[in-house]
């Protein structure tokens, strides 16, 4: 067994501990024992000892909790970054603190003490990776950035890879890798848009896509809604377009701009 000073806890898992006051307690309770992943093939075993208050600062206290990892796995562990988030009996996030192993290889046993600052009661915990190494990065918790999606016109229904998302525009979340964005709006051609996320890709980027027509005429009226059809007629008070196979009439003072298509002979 190696002991070495550093602080580390599950990847990706979600744990929750109870602490009981010194006062209550007549005996030292038993590890708190959690083995990652919760489901398939076990990789890590984590053991967590008291919570213990070290010191205030300010308006924190200094807690430090003994800890434990046993790598199960059949392969060695470089080196990994975790963040332990500490919560109130509300489910506030009332503190946490960083941790750091490497050099765990099969079957070593690592033990260390992790201290968190907290600003409240601690009840429970919950780790979370902050740097993984390649060996683990298909475990740990799938990255994902905001974008916005819009299309010209906006209003169109859209979906990402299959899943329904809204109407345009509207942010959404994706991970990395490649996806297809997919739009539909009436009067206009069903769109389909490859979309590739790149691993390190930020938020706050965009996607705009201008949906084709079917031969329609375009009818923008001065509310900016953009209307996909075929021109019926225009008098001096009221234009009438065909929607769908229906007929819609506006008053010509709500028409900003229409826009003919070039038809064939007979076409309608």
């Amino acid at each position: 067994m190696r002991i070495c000073r550093g602080a580390l806890l599950a990847v990706g898992a979600a744990l929750f501990l109870v602490f009981s006051s010194p006062s209550t307690q007549a005996k030292e309770p038993p590890p708190q024992v959690q083995v990652w992943p919760a489901t398939g093939t076990p990789i890590l075993q984590f053991a967590f000892g008291k919570l213990r208050a070290l010191d205030w600062v300010g308006t924190q206290r200094i807690y430090t909790v003994d800890t434990e990892v046993k790598n199960l796995w059949t392969k060695p562990i470089s080196t990994a970054t975790f963040t332990l988030y500490i919560y109130d009996k509300n489910g506030v996030r009332i503190g946490d603190g960083w941790m750091t192993f490497s050099n765990a290889a099969p079957g070593d046993v690592i033990k260390f003490q992790t201290n968190i600052t907290v600003s409240g009661q601690p009840v429970s915990m919950k780790v979370e990776p902050r740097t993984l190494p390649p060996e683990l990065g298909g475990f740990g918790p799938v990255r994902t950035i905001s974008m916005t999606v819009n299309s010209v016109p906006q209003g169109a229904h859209f979906t990402l890879d299959g899943t329904e998302e809204g109407i345009t525009p509207k942010v959404i979340q994706v991970g990395a890798g490649t996806h297809l964005l997919e739009f539909d709006k009436e009067g206009y051609n069903h769109g389909r848009y490859p979309l590739a996320i790149a691993p390190n890709d930020v938020s706050g980027g965009s996607v705009s896509y201008e949906l084709g027509t079917s031969a329609h005429d375009t009818i923008e009226l001065r509310d900016g809604t953009v209307l996909s059809g075929d021109l019926q007629s225009v008098s001096a008070t009221e234009v009438t377009v065909r929607i769908g196979g229906t007929d819609q009439s506006f008053s010509r003072n709500q028409v900003k701009r229409i826009t003919l298509v070039q038809r064939d002979n007979g076409g309608q």
